[in-house]
């Protein structure tokens, strides 16, 4: 019996990881479902379960806070609408990166990854640990987006991504601010399409409607308790992290 536990902050995740775990050959047991980094602390400072299927971006902060205060022995699949996060997850005990939305086939490799590790010997476990470290390469040399279409009244104007200084998402739009303090209408529908084709290196979503470029911070400064004020060169208005992503966001501008 393959004792499992689900931290998902989204009900139809969770429904959706439910429904795989229950379709698989192997006898499992879900010990519980938790939604917060709070919540998931609480319960592994006192239980241990055979895998964790892992969000990454919970109500109340991300997850990595969870296994940075908290020791935990067993394999981690991580399931993530961002593909920032996949360094974060392979240095600890993650073994997989199922990026929403996942099939049933992604999940079934992740699956049957997390049962030749419990089951291998050593030389198999080095063969795996070498596909991961090939799998690290593939995405650390992944194309991202070099430039934006901009659609003016004289025809179509390119905007190099590296002059940008961030991204913002308002009223059902995307903007895109450049680096002379211009603000450009973007053809792409969402903050989050946006994102999936940038470097998460270079960029980085501090709240729900705002991705910044890490090239133009040019200071970070306390706003409160939990939450940072960001100055970004030739433009004036200090933008914030949400609550949210203020731990992650201090991880990510120190790299």
């Amino acid at each position: 019996m393959t004792r499992i536990l689900i931290i998902e902050d989204e009900t139809p995740a969770r429904k959706k990881l439910r429904r795989f775990i229950e379709e698989l050959d192997s006898p499992t047991e879900i010990v519980s479902e938790i939604g917060t980094v709070q919540s998931a602390i609480e319960f592994l400072s006192t239980n241990q379960p055979d895998l964790i299927f892992s969000d990454i971006e919970l109500l109340d902060g991300n997850a990595f806070e969870i296994y940075s205060q908290i020791s935990v022995n067993c394999p981690i699949i991580f399931t993530t609408a961002y593909d920032q996060f996949w360094m974060n997850a392979f240095e600890g005990n993650g073994i997989a990166y199922l990026l929403k939305p996942f099939s049933k086939e992604r999940f079934r490799l992740a699956w049957d990854k997390f049962l030749l590790l419990r089951n291998s010997t050593s030389e198999a476990q080095n063969a795996i640990a070498s596909l991961t470290k090939l799998i690290q390469q593939n995405i650390s040399e992944k194309s991202y987006k070099k430039r934006f279409t901009i659609k003016i009244h004289q025809g179509i104007y390119l905007l190099e991504t590296e002059n940008i200084l961030f991204f913002e998402a308002e009223d059902g739009v995307v903007f895109a601010y450049d680096n002379q303090g211009k603000k450009h209408l973007l053809t792409e529908p969402t903050l989050r399409e946006i994102e999936e084709q940038l470097s998460p290196t270079d960029f980085f979503r501090i709240n729900r409607s705002e991705l910044i470029h890490k090239h133009y911070i040019e200071k970070i400064e306390r706003y409160n308790k939990n939450t940072l004020a960001i100055k970004l060169k030739e433009y004036k208005t200090y933008l914030k992290t949400s609550q949210n992503q203020t731990a992650a966001f201090r991880e990510w501008v120190e790299k």
